[in-house]
Parts: structure tokens; C-alpha cells; sequence
């Protein structure tokens, strides 16, 4: 059996995104930081639906492109949470939230290797 390397990274962006409201993600990103945590949650989550369906869609056309491109935002998406770490909002400081955010950089890494 082998392991698909984009569907797994897939997974783990979407394991994160659930953290990431866990961590409230909101407050560090310029447009949504300046909402209170309810709002702030709300319009998070909300934005997340398009976003979804934007990455599952792909998933069947077979877009090698968009794979291509999704694994290179896995990659950024990593260096992005190394930028923000000392982000005074940044809630991703246990070992759980750097295993996802790392096992999807990991992930993108790996699939524009393999291909």
C-alpha cells in the first residue's frame, strides 16, 4: 500500500484548521484580528466553508496543477506560523499544533519531491 502523500497533507491542513480555532487563529490574522472572540470565531469558521470547498474540489478533476500549487502553500503555510511565532496572539505552542502545521509543510515538501 502507498501512501498518498497530498491526500495526507490534505488531512493534515484540515486537522490544523481545526486547531486553529482551538488556538483562535483569528487574532493573528490582519483581517480578522480586530473582531472579540465570538465574532471573531464566527467569521473564522464561516470563511472556511469556500476555503474547503475550494480544496476538496480539486480532488476530483485531478488538477495536477492545483496539487502542485496546494503543496507549495503547504510548504509557505509552514514558514508563515515560523514568522508569527512571536506573534503576542499566537496561541500554536504545544506539540499538537506544530505536528500538524509541520506534517503539512512535510507534506507538501514530499509530494513536489516525489513528482
Amino acid at each position: 500500500m502507498t501512501i498518498d502523500i497530498y491526500t495526507l497533507g490534505l488531512t493534515f491542513i484540515f486537522m490544523h484548521e481545526m486547531d486553529a480555532v482551538r488556538c483562535r487563529e483569528w487574532k493573528i490574522l490582519p483581517i480578522t484580528s480586530f473582531l472579540n472572540d465570538k465574532m471573531g470565531m464566527i467569521v473564522f469558521t464561516f470563511l472556511h466553508i469556500p476555503l474547503f470547498y475550494i480544496l476538496l474540489l480539486p480532488t476530483t478533476l485531478d488538477s495536477n496543477s492545483f496539487r502542485y500549487g496546494f503543496s507549495t502553500f503547504l510548504i509557505v503555510h509552514f514558514f508563515l506560523h515560523l514568522l508569527l511565532l512571536l506573534h503576542k496572539n499566537n496561541e500554536f505552542e504545544d506539540w499538537v499544533s506544530w505536528f500538524l502545521i509541520t506534517g503539512a509543510g512535510a507534506c507538501g515538501a514530499l509530494y513536489l519531491l516525489q513528482s
